[in-house]
């Protein structure tokens, strides 16, 4: 399955008071696995960058003057996202500052029409309520190394957003088990393993063995506790603004 992760720098929060797209920034994945291939663009919005988005991304009005504006972009940005799974954290973000500049052009194209997208932030919430669930916190929450994030960036915060991507939907990357490489409060910071390493040899459970499991699982059970190995399997629903998927 391919999937984009993506992010958007824009000049303020609301697309319905005029506000664009500034930066657009996706990283491909292939079967859960980094390719390499990746997207990205700086873009004109023919209006004024807001003081208070320059202080969060620091893209000024100065060294947007040159950049291509959105229809000059639109069909290859399109053409690159077309088909594929969306992750966007806090997507209904991402999304309506896509679809205001979609509709902007002839013809006029809707996100959700064309991409299933799935909100990581939904699903950090769910799996982590009451928490803070912001990029920041999840990259601390997971030993995801983000220390080159001074300021937003939509293709530094994609990338920083795939790799907790896969460790809170549980495909591990590789973790640095140096000794001495542990990060703060004892977090060990993520090391990616080549895409071309071997596959991990599986050990399946005999017949005796998973027998004995399901066996432990009942006594778990009755004693009123929650055997969570029998719903791992079972779909959780991810919601956005626009989108409902199963994952």
């Amino acid at each position: 399955m391919r999937q984009i992760v993506l992010d958007t720098e824009t000049t303020g929060i609301d697309p319905n008071d005029g506000h664009r797209i500034i930066e657009i920034g996706c990283v491909e994945l292939e079967e859960r696995q980094l390719t390499g291939r990746h997207y990205h663009v700086y873009i004109n919005p023919q209006r004024v960058v807001e003081e208070e988005a320059i202080g969060i991304h620091g893209i000024t009005n100065e060294f947007l003057a040159d950049k291509p504006v959105f229809a000059d972009i639109a069909d290859e940005f399109f053409e690159f996202i077309k088909g594929t799974e969306l992750v966007i954290h806090n997507a209904a973000f991402d999304v309506g500052f896509m679809d205001a500049e979609f509709r902007r052009l002839k013809p006029v194209r809707k996100v959700a029409d064309h991409c299933p997208v799935v909100d990581s932030l939904a699903i950090a919430r769910r799996k982590h309520p009451g928490q803070k669930n912001n990029l920041d916190a999840l990259c601390k929450r997971y030993g995801v190394d983000n220390s080159s994030r001074d300021l937003h960036g939509a293709l530094l915060d994609a990338e920083i957003l795939a790799d907790v991507y896969l460790l809170l939907t549980g495909g591990q990357t590789a973790l640095s088990l140096d000794a001495g490489s542990e990060g703060d409060e004892g977090v060990q910071t993520l090391r990616r393993l080549s895409p071309d390493r071997p596959r991990l040899r599986v050990i399946r459970p005999t017949d005796e063995e998973a027998e004995a499991h399901e066996a432990f699982l009942d006594v778990v059970a009755k004693a009123g506790g929650e055997a969570v190995w029998r719903t791992a399997n079972e779909p959780d629903v991810v919601q956005d603004a626009s989108v409902v998927r199963t994952v």
